[in-house]
């Protein structure tokens, strides 16, 4: 027997939206068959499970939509996983140039604030004791 899932069944299991499956199936993250009248019903697969388990993975790590596609699209080629993990590598370390980046313009901004604060209790200070 093989094991089907709505869209209610796999949003309430990872906590999401049905609005959110449908736009990862928009974003051909997610492929159901379709079943009822008019192909209204979704049915998804083991298979979606698993696109969307990767998916939420990807997104916990900060990657796009379209990074996590790239990569989990590539699981659905041939069994050489060397090109799967070259890919993979490749995206994440991209994605942790970018974040190294951007700790470098935080801890910036962080010292800067740093300096204002101290400045401002200092000039603070000035003022209470002036008052005195």
């Amino acid at each position: 027997m093989v094991i089907t899932y709505t869209i209610s069944d796999l949003a309430k299991e990872f906590d999401l939206t049905t609005r959110a499956m449908r736009f990862y199936e928009d974003m051909g993250l997610l492929q159901p068959q379709r079943d009822g009248a008019g192909g209204r019903n979704r049915v998804y697969s083991a298979r979606d499970r698993t696109r969307l388990k990767l998916t939420l993975r990807a997104k916990r790590l900060g990657l796009s939509l379209t990074e996590a596609r790239e990569i989990i699209d590539s699981y659905d080629s041939p069994r050489d996983t060397a090109p799967q993990l070259r890919k993979f590598l490749s995206i994440l370390a991209d994605h942790r140039k970018k974040l190294e980046s951007q700790l470098v313009d935080l801890q910036a901004n962080l010292d800067e604030i740093r300096t204002h604060e101290k400045e401002a209790k200092g000039l603070l200070n000035k003022t209470e004791k002036s008052k005195k």
